[in-house]
């Protein structure tokens, strides 16, 4: 039988503190945690340019979390990321296989998260 597990990644608004989105990320940890499930790994990805404007907004703070667990955790999860003003999607898929070891910063993104824009 292969090793599954799940991946949330969610985008908040890209004009709250960055206080405000330590204090999502550890909720939404305590979250899957609380409903069964166990936090594999969670990253921030940082602030990024979207693709198409979602809420009236033109980037997002991308932060992935990878869980495991029965599946009931999915729901209430997705539920606190739904009641949430400043989460503006989310997006929770059941993966197959070995977990992908953590990725190291990107080129061009700065410790903080921020992507370092280069003159034109």
């Amino acid at each position: 039988m292969t090793q599954s597990y799940y991946e949330t990644m969610y985008i908040l608004r890209p004009d709250i503190p960055e206080e405000e989105v330590e204090s999502h990320i550890t909720r939404y940890r305590d979250l899957v945690i609380e409903a069964g499930g166990e936090v594999l790994d969670c990253q921030m990805r940082g602030k990024r340019r979207l693709a198409y404007q979602i809420a009236k907004h033109r980037e997002g703070i991308y932060v992935q979390l990878n869980h495991d667990g029965d599946g009931q955790q999915v729901a209430p999860l997705e539920r606190a990321m739904r009641l949430s003003e400043d989460v503006i999607r989310y997006l929770t898929v059941k993966q197959e296989g070995p977990m992908p070891p953590p990725r190291s910063v990107p080129a061009g993104v700065s410790e903080a998260g921020e992507v370092e824009r280069q003159p034109a």
